[in-house]
């Protein structure tokens, strides 16, 4: 019984020592919620060492994904008409906009002035979905901003689009059928957020390269070899200026009652119908510019009713269309002179007394950026001998018309084509699968892209591409077309599109030219314009 006593004695103890502990532990928990649990130290451990380690990284969430047969950067009209063709031969097409507004140079641009391309017989070469636009603005019914917003919106209808985005990175693969492809794009979209895209076709339609200047693609000489510059530089951007109180009709009929000699004396020359005015650059060349980086050229003027008046004429130099900085500086610029220019017009054209100013575009009017090696390369000879391709996708036209940089602010127009065709091969990134160039991305020499660049060229080319892309899904890549393939897609254009690439004719006006004056005419040693009426002596 003692013993028996003895042991209950310290089984008592124990297990009063077990409750204490147990106690102490529950009190240290709850004096420690919601507070970081001390974690034995390495020093506390035998042969335990002083440095902390690192905590493990906690995992990024997945990054979202998608994918679309054709990806779209840019929103300018030129490379829209490629969208709008492919998403018509069922593709799956996606747009994606650096700019945080779309439309470009169109809409937010405001270059509402319309270039038409014409042959020597003046016959118009606009073909495809153009030729509606340019019909209208034309006949006058496609003058205003709304007007050009609505063509847009139908160009643009059920196409998914997304504004404000950045390229983040681009993950490349071996080509099948050269050394790159295009794999995929990481972007962060409008409000940052990371998102992943991949295609099987990607189609640059800015105007600063945004896909471009990202790859491993060689960018060709610019103006500045033409030039003898050390120093990039590209034509120069336009602002264009709104007018508004215009009396046009009063400033037509003015003109026109004027003799020649009153005409030259108070304007230059130039002509005023219903609906434009050209030129008038003795009045223009009146205006002292107060800034050495702006001038006031010729005009490009075109009545938009109701007194409205829109004007392409206002050149601005050194802009870099890739910096943000740049461009919101030359739109400063632009800012600071136009109301300047609306004095001048208002003291020395006669129905432009009363006009006042009718707000400012969004952005400039980019004529030019680098240009980069394509499949082809069209060259001034190319246009002046009315080369035809076996892979047309275009027949284009219009002077090889440099507008100025700093070096000559006039500019120089290097010869006047008839027509001419411009292969898919020009559209196609050199050494890269799957990877197209739209609109002022063509691939041309700086002294071809004169005429290369205007609109109606490369929309033509962007829609005929984007309906080649719809027919060829499934069967074969554009880089496997062969003129064997062309006769049936091209009869297919014709019918369906009513868009016409082969059996043309133009005026090959360098025929019997020796090969070396040709290949002084491709680098710019000779000026068509001044040189061949010197070779008929």
């Amino acid at each position: 019984m003692k013993w028996n006593a003895k042991r209950l004695s310290v089984g008592l103890v124990v297990l009063a020592l077990i409750a204490v502990a147990a106690v102490s532990s529950i009190q240290f928990v709850r004096t420690n919620q919601g507070k970081p649990q001390a974690a034995a130290t390495p020093e506390s451990l035998p042969g335990g060492s002083s440095q902390t380690p690192k905590p493990t990284p906690t995992p990024e969430p997945p990054i979202p994904s998608e994918h679309a047969d054709v990806v779209v950067f840019g929103s300018e009209l030129e490379g829209m008409y490629l969208a709008r063709a492919a998403a018509d031969e069922g593709l799956k097409v996606k747009v994606l906009d650096p700019r945080d507004a779309i439309g470009g140079q169109l809409l937010q641009g405001q270059m509402l002035f319309l270039d038409e391309t014409r042959d020597d017989q003046y016959h118009s070469l606009v073909q495809g979905r153009a030729k509606e636009l340019f019909d209208g603005f034309r006949n006058g019914k496609i003058r205003k901003l709304p007007e050009f917003q609505q063509y847009y919106d139908k160009l643009s209808k059920d196409i998914s689009i997304e504004s404000g985005v950045s390229i983040q990175s681009v993950q490349e693969a071996p080509g099948k059928f050269g050394p790159h492809a295009v794999e995929s794009v990481i972007y962060t979209d409008k409000s940052g957020a990371k998102k992943k895209i991949e295609a099987d076709y990607w189609v640059d339609n800015t105007d600063f390269a945004a896909l471009l200047g990202k790859l491993q693609s060689k960018r060709m000489p610019g103006l500045e070899q033409f030039y003898g510059q050390s120093n990039i530089e590209y034509m120069s951007s336009g602002m264009m200026m709104l007018f508004k109180n215009v009396d046009w009709e009063k400033f037509k009929t003015s003109f026109n009652n004027m003799t020649p000699e009153q005409r030259r004396a108070k304007y230059g020359g130039g002509s005023v119908n219903e609906s434009f005015a050209i030129g008038l650059s003795g009045m223009t060349d009146a205006y002292k510019p107060t800034n050495d980086r702006v001038f006031l050229r010729g005009l490009n003027a075109v009545n938009q009713r109701d007194g409205q008046v829109a004007i392409n004429a206002f050149l601005i130099y050194t802009v870099d269309p890739s910096d943000d900085k740049s461009v919101a500086e030359a739109m400063e610029l632009g800012k600071k002179e136009i109301p300047l220019i609306l004095e001048h017009f208002r003291k020395n054209i006669t129905g432009w007394e009363h006009a006042e100013l009718n707000g400012f575009p969004n952005y400039l009017y980019i004529r030019e950026y680098n240009h980069y090696e394509s499949d082809y390369v069209l060259k001034p000879s190319d246009m002046l001998g009315a080369k035809m391709f076996w892979d047309n996708v275009s027949i284009a036209g219009y002077p090889l018309d440099l507008q100025g940089t700093s070096a000559n602010k006039w500019g120089i127009e290097m010869g006047r084509p008839d027509k001419y065709g411009m292969p898919l091969r020009s559209f196609l990134l050199k050494d890269y699968d799957n990877v197209i160039m739209a609109g002022k991305n063509v691939g041309a020499s700086a002294i071809a892209y004169g005429s290369a660049r205007i609109q109606p060229n490369t929309s033509l080319a962007a829609e005929t591409i984007g309906i080649l892309l719809g027919q060829l899904y499934g069967k074969k890549a554009l880089r496997e077309l062969k003129e064997a393939d062309m006769p049936a897609l091209d009869s297919y254009l014709e019918s369906k599109y009513k868009i016409k690439l082969t059996g043309v004719k133009g005026n090959n006006k360098i025929a019997g030219w020796t090969s070396d004056e040709i290949a002084k005419l491709d680098t710019g040693e000779i000026v068509y314009a001044s040189y061949v009426n010197k070779r008929k002596k």
